[in-house]
């Protein structure tokens, strides 16, 4: 069920409210952007090569005034673009959610694999592509008369466990980043959303059954599925407004 609800037992409503999802038309992501939708909000849904995907979502969302953007993560012009674009349709932006990003599963001791370069692409595409994008939206942000930030980082972050040593860098960079602005940037907030593996194809050659063998070890012993990350940012969105710099964690006791 794609709802938050809030202590008074209603759904939480983004009625009014604008919002942008790097990475929207696959994974965690889509799924946001569904959520976000169906809470009320104009979702603009950012692609980078998955423009087919983005479309055919916008088209089932509910509500009206939806939108696609090309928003990829190294290219700044396209960035200046799609801000342009989205200010042109939204006028303003009140949520941001960084779920775009790239990784390659490599054994941590494979150095030879994860050259110098392979490394600082992972480290931009997970880390510097969020800091260009939010700085490239940051104008709409500030017309808002609330907006909010949500990175979709990772327990790798803090664990140093992960698909691969720069994947785990960059989430560690993502996090400090976050606060960093959170710091420098309010009344904006800024808020991490940290899971463990998530049932998404986003790291190749994982599969459910794996999921779940690790799973069946942790506290909770249920897979993390991209509803769940999706909830998170709703509430992040909707009901954490006094929470900034912060990191929410939703592994199901992956990191216990």
């Amino acid at each position: 069920m794609d709802q938050c609800f809030t202590q008074q037992g209603q759904p939480a409503s983004l009625t009014g409210k604008t919002a942008l999802v790097t990475g929207g038309s696959s994974g965690i992501g889509a799924a946001t952007v569904r959520v976000l939708a169906n809470a009320g909000a104009r979702v603009a849904i950012g692609y980078l090569n998955g423009e087919d995907r983005a479309r055919e979502l916008c088209a089932s969302l509910p509500g009206a005034g939806h939108l696609v953007l090309r928003v990829p993560l190294d290219d700044a012009n396209a960035q200046t673009r799609a801000a342009e674009e989205l200010g042109t349709a939204f006028g303003s932006l009140n949520i941001l959610v960084h779920s775009a990003g790239y990784t390659r599963r490599i054994p941590h001791r494979d150095l030879h694999t994860l050259t110098p370069e392979l490394y600082n692409e992972i480290l931009t595409a997970n880390a510097g592509g969020p800091y260009a994008i939010t700085r490239s939206f940051l104008p709409w942000l500030q017309r808002a008369d609330e907006a909010v930030v949500v990175a979709v980082s990772s327990v790798s972050a803090y664990t140093g466990s992960g698909s691969n040593i720069a994947y785990c860098a960059a989430k560690a960079a993502l996090d400090t980043t976050i606060r960093s602005l959170a710091r420098a940037l309010g009344p904006i907030r800024f808020l991490s959303v940290s899971p463990a593996a998530v049932d998404t194809g986003f790291v190749e050659g994982r599969n459910r059954t794996d999921l779940e063998q690790h799973a069946a070890g942790t506290a909770l012993g249920r897979v993390v599925s991209p509803q769940d990350v999706a909830q998170a940012i709703l509430a992040a969105a909707t009901l954490l407004n006094t929470s900034t710099g912060v990191r929410i964690v939703i592994d199901g006791g992956h990191t216990l």
